[in-house]
């Protein structure tokens, strides 16, 4: 089904908005030392905020980490970052994430992104992908965490699991539907 022209006309002044966010937040693409010192920041947050979260990150086939995310709108909405893919602790690519919002939203945050691959068929269709996006290409469960900190045990079950945080802890209600990530070269 053809998708409708206002729909193309809004992801691109979405994008267009995000693209404006990342700019205005740094004047230069972060280079590969700082998007792995930023993932290493992000995953010793991670780590500190959930230890179920870290018990599924030790059997992950691959971790997808976004440390910065950029949220900012009005009206119409942008988000963007850049991060990194580790497999096995090493790096095997670095990626960008973008999307799109329309309704009540104004002003702006930061947050980061982890995303688990548990396995190699969701690892290797991610990987195998030119751009890939949240809900479409694959599901992305999101992960809550329960009065006892333990993760939902259907989640867990679940072929890719993402967390989405800040530095005042787990979010939720959130979702990475939507989400285009691709591959980018640094």
């Amino acid at each position: 089904m053809k998708k409708p022209v206002w729909l193309a006309t809004f992801k691109f002044i979405a994008l267009a908005l995000a693209a404006q966010l990342l700019l205005a937040s740094s004047t230069h693409a972060a280079s590969k030392v700082e998007i792995d010192l930023y993932a290493e920041e992000a995953m010793k947050q991670f780590q500190q905020q959930t230890s179920a979260g870290v018990q599924l990150a030790a059997r992950a086939k691959g971790i997808l980490i976004f440390p910065k995310v950029y949220k900012a709108g009005f009206g119409i909405g942008g988000e963007y970052g850049e991060g990194v893919l580790k497999i096995n602790g090493a790096t095997a690519g670095y990626y960008n994430t973008a999307a799109a919002s329309i309704g009540f939203q104004m002003g702006a945050q930061m947050k980061s992104q982890i995303i688990l691959f548990m396995t190699d068929a969701a690892l290797n269709k991610f990987r195998n992908s030119e751009g890939w996006e949240a809900g479409v290409d694959g599901s992305v469960a999101i992960a809550t965490i329960g009065a006892g900190g333990e993760i939902d045990t259907h989640t867990i079950q679940q072929p890719i699991i993402g967390f989405i945080f800040s530095n005042k802890g787990l979010m939720f209600n959130l979702t990475l539907e939507g989400s285009k990530i691709t591959p980018i070269v640094r």
